[in-house]
């Protein structure tokens, strides 16, 4: 077939998916036209044949514009607001607020002792109980949490690794309570505890044993959670560790390639739980490099999923991805300028086909967002859909020759990166002998020397610094909100049945010893209402815990 019949039947194809999305729901508008009365197209392409080839189309492999054939003109992306702080009613209350402006995603912040598996009245936990997140220690928390959100017909995202199985069996087991049948629940599970190992810190059990809890939730959902997204592989916290877009990429899609394989080796048919697979990256201020890459990454992962894992559902080669814009790049000096940041970095990642976006607050180099900057944030998201026009025509940017360059150089070096870490035994191997953290390390090092030599300016801290005193309110959590907590296990404590949580610990004890898969015992325990310290004290009883690089 030469390259015109083959770049007319991909056009036939990509006009006869877009029909049948418009007949299956209605678009966004009747009619897209300029504010001059210029009608826009679904698509724009190239003129020759060759550019036209080498470019492709939306919805088809390699995706490089785009996993839907019509993108934001038929739907916009999720616009979430990653949030928690104080206990389940502070949060819970922040959440209807931000509900009510028009957020159509949550994603819930948990505080660092429910990341690490302490509940709020361990020793461990005294000072950050609810401070970096919302404190969630029991399956009561978790309802209080989602009081009057309703969980079939909302989508949630939640920001945990390794304890992620205890708060999705929480969520789980409040869906029950309502009568809700998990299998319509929707949203996201971030469960990548490899990347943990390598930029963020929040592990408790060695890799082996943290990766079978990857896996089981994975094959658990598979079963039980047809619309739920069981893992979120993070180049994000990558990212804000320092490491170069490329090496975001990279170093996530080995991650990726561990938990693919890992998976596969139980069973599961490939083509039926990598479409619940999905990415969150990072999106910082080098506006055209951060498109391109987000473009380069829809063509690397379909080439994973096709030509080393033989996928042959085209769903199983779609990049579906969520985005945060960076917090590492937000400046406690005059920080009104990081509502600019987030603005081009939010533009970026919508150029670049994100399906959903979170965007920073401006307050967020000094603390947790106050209701007015968490609103501002969610607002930068609506004017740059609802005004700004990106979102009328598919891959606006796409053919732009600088463009299109970074993304071939990123897929290139991406690829290059990935042969490496095969060559010295796969994630898990890299991760092991430090070369993941050792090569972020150097280029976090590199960024800092750039910016202290003034090679790198950051306005407002090596130029057009200014003397100021912070106006800006910062967020307060009442240090009683801890005090509160601790009252409600207590009381937790001498209510629930005592033996009954005795028994289903014991049981999680027996299956974690052994082979089978865990979400089911941990389901009975949280069901039981044995808390998160509990279950994760009970693993860590069989596994140890994990102490890192000497």
């Amino acid at each position: 077939m030469n390259d015109n019949s083959s770049n007319s039947t991909s056009r036939v194809k990509w006009q006869q998916a877009l029909e049948k999305l418009v007949a299956a729901s209605s678009e966004r508008r009747a009619r897209f036209v300029t504010d001059s009365g210029f009608e826009i197209n679904t698509l724009y392409e190239p003129t020759s044949a060759a550019a036209q080839e080498a470019l492709g189309y939306p919805g088809q492999y390699p995706f490089t514009r785009g996993i839907q054939p019509n993108m934001y003109r038929g739907r916009l992306w999720t616009m979430r607001q990653y949030a928690g702080f104080g206990t389940a009613e502070e949060s819970n209350e922040r959440y209807r607020y931000l509900l009510s402006q028009g957020t159509t995603g949550l994603s819930v912040a948990f505080d660092l002792p429910t990341q690490i598996g302490y509940d709020s009245d361990a020793p461990e936990s005294v000072g950050e109980v609810g401070r970096v997140g919302v404190a969630v220690s029991s399956l009561e928390d978790m309802q209080v949490l989602f009081r009057d959100i309703p969980l079939d017909r909302i989508s949630t995202s939640m920001t945990i690794n390794s304890t992620a199985a205890i708060l999705l069996a929480m969520y789980i087991a409040v869906a029950r309570s309502r009568g809700i049948d998990p299998s319509v629940l929707r949203g996201t599970v971030q469960n990548d505890i490899l990347k943990e190992y390598i930029a963020r810190g929040t592990y408790i059990f060695p890799p082996k044993q943290s990766l079978r809890l990857v896996s089981d939730v994975i094959e658990y959902c598979h079963a039980n959670l047809p619309h739920w997204n069981t893992i979120s592989i993070s180049g994000y916290h990558m990212r804000e560790a320092g490491s170069t877009a490329v090496q975001e990429l990279a170093f996530t899609f080995s991650n990726a390639i561990a938990y693919v394989e890992d998976v596969a080796k139980r069973g599961l048919e490939l083509d039926k739980f990598l479409p619940q697979i999905a990415f969150f990256w990072g999106c910082h201020n080098n506006f055209f490099e951060e498109i391109a890459k987000f473009r380069a990454a829809r063509r690397v992962w379909a080439r994973i999923t096709k030509e080393r894992f033989a996928a042959r559902n085209e769903r199983s080669c779609m990049l579906r991805f969520h985005t945060q814009t960076a917090g590492c790049s937000l400046t406690a000096q005059q920080p009104d300028n990081n509502a600019v940041r987030v603005t081009l970095q939010a533009l970026a990642a919508v150029l670049g086909g994100t399906q959903s976006l979170h965007t920073n607050a401006l307050d967020e180099a000094l603390g947790l967002p106050t209701e007015r900057t968490a609103q501002l944030a969610l607002r930068t998201q609506q004017i740059i859909a609802y005004e700004s026009g990106v979102a009328e025509t598919v891959d606006p940017i796409g053919g732009s020759y600088y463009v299109e360059s970074l993304t071939n150089q990123i897929e290139e070096q991406v690829m290059r990166e990935l042969e490496h870490v095969d060559k010295l035994g796969g994630s898990v191997a890299a991760i092991e002998s430090g070369y993941f953290q050792d090569s972020i390390a150097r280029e976090a090092y590199r960024y800092q020397r750039e910016i202290e030599a003034n090679e790198r300016t950051i306005v407002g801290i090596n130029k057009f610094a200014i003397e100021e005193k912070n106006s800006t309110p910062i967020l307060h959590v009442d240090p009683q909100l801890e005090v509160k907590q601790r009252q409600r296990l207590a009381q937790l404590r001498v209510s629930r049945d005592a033996g009954r949580v005795q028994s289903t610990l014991a049981a999680l004890r027996l299956a974690a010893d052994g082979s089978g898969t865990l979400v089911s015992p941990i389901l009975d325990a949280v069901e039981s209402k044995a808390t998160l310290g509990e279950i994760a004290a009970s693993l860590r009883l069989i596994w140890g815990e994990y102490r890192g690089r000497a």
